[in-house]
């Protein structure tokens, strides 16, 4: 059984919204930039930018990274779904605003962190999700959260980008 949280037209208001306090809370846009966990937290990432060029005018750098091997359970899967980090710009002395689809555990996170360690020195990192579902196991606390959803440790938060899933919505099963 799924329940629908978001359909399009939800995910694009949570989007400007995210956007906008973006905006409100980092006075020099020139500062950020945008990295999301792949493999939707980039795409979340992208979309939060152009919403901010539109609103502001400025152009934010964004990249992709990935977290596969930097993950505390590597050992437990075969990571064959790996795909390149994609920063194109040095992160050192930026205020970097980490975005991911799901916060779950917060393991994720931490695993995003050390791989932008390795990458550069940020000023600051931020943390930005879609849906922050509660459970966590490690000290890690949003600093945007588009919607949080309670949820048990059976359910599941489906999330669907149209540019990788051919619909935007977010389900919960």
């Amino acid at each position: 059984m799924s329940k629908k949280i978001m359909d399009k037209d939800g995910l694009g208001k949570t989007l400007a919204r995210l956007a906008h306090e973006v905006i409100e809370k980092n006075d020099n846009l020139d500062e950020i930039a945008l990295v999301g966990i792949r493999s939707r937290g980039d795409l979340i990432a992208m979309r939060i930018a152009a919403r901010v060029k539109e609103i502001s005018g400025k152009s934010i750098p964004v990249g992709a990274i990935d977290i596969t091997f930097y993950r505390d359970d590597v050992g437990l899967k075969i990571a064959k779904d790996a795909q390149p980090t994609d920063v194109k710009f040095s992160i050192d002395g930026k205020n970097i605003i980490l975005v991911d689809d799901v916060l779950y555990t917060g393991r994720s996170t931490r695993a995003a962190i050390d791989a932008l360690l390795d990458i550069g020195r940020p000023k600051t990192i931020q943390l930005l999700v879609l849906i922050d579902r509660g459970h966590k196991q490690l000290p890690i606390h949003a600093d945007y959260v588009g919607k949080n959803i309670p949820t048990s440790f059976k359910e599941i938060v489906e999330i669907k980008m149209q540019e990788m899933d051919g619909e935007d919505s977010i389900t919960i099963t």
